[in-house]
């Protein structure tokens, strides 16, 4: 496996992930609550919707909370900047050990994924306007935020089934449980695509590195 395959699947998920988000971007407002979705299977539905912080929608300051948002939306970027250089340097590394192909491809989904949301984060408040109640235009210098402050584009949902939780479990009973409710995006799906080979094929892989 050469750097150049590597770069290659890094490439074209890279043109699959923004081709998705500024279409959405440039052709719907934001899925607001109470709102229809843009297309709904039932078991699937097309979203639009903004992730200002991590997984599952958390920010920094819901864990810190003297940290303002927006200072730890900026150190939140900062961060996977830094972790995309770490994940670029392990797969080079790994690349040049001649290591597993199951590694390299993984490796390569997750910085593919990863450099994805990070475009997002750096660039998406700069170039575009605010898509509460309108459409979003592209208009460099005009958009909602500055500079490292973009929010990452979701827009897919797979809620295959809801129950209610019986009365008599604590906490949660007679609430209600969608699964799986999170609405994630491509570079989303190639991050946990390459997690997942790591972590179902750990023993083949370090078994071939060794």
């Amino acid at each position: 496996m050469t750097l150049n395959k590597s770069l290659l699947i890094v490439f074209l998920i890279l043109i699959v992930d923004q081709v998705s988000k500024i279409y959405i971007k440039l052709n719907f407002p934001l899925t607001l609550y109470g709102e229809f979705p843009l297309f709904d299977l039932g078991w699937f539905k097309l979203l639009f919707i903004e992730n200002k912080g991590m997984a599952w929608g958390a920010t920094i300051n819901d864990f810190l909370p003297f940290v303002s948002e927006r200072n730890g939306k900026l150190f939140l970027t900062l961060f996977r900047i830094i972790a995309v250089n770490f994940i670029f340097y392990w797969l080079y590394t790994s690349i040049k050990k001649h290591s597993s192909k199951l590694l390299i491809i993984s490796l390569s989904l997750i910085l593919a994924g990863a450099i994805g949301n990070i475009i997002d984060s750096i660039f998406y408040g700069y170039f575009f306007t605010n898509s509460y109640y309108n459409i979003a235009q592209f208009s460099p210098g005009n958009g909602y935020e500055s500079f490292f402050h973009g929010h990452v584009v979701d827009m897919l949902q797979f809620p295959m089934f809801t129950w209610v939780w019986p009365s008599w479990i604590p906490f949660y009973g007679g609430d209600e449980f969608t699964f799986f409710e999170p609405v994630f995006n491509i570079a989303d799906t190639s991050i946990s695509i390459g997690v997942g080979i790591l972590l179902f094929f750990n023993k083949k892989i370090y078994s071939e590195n060794s």
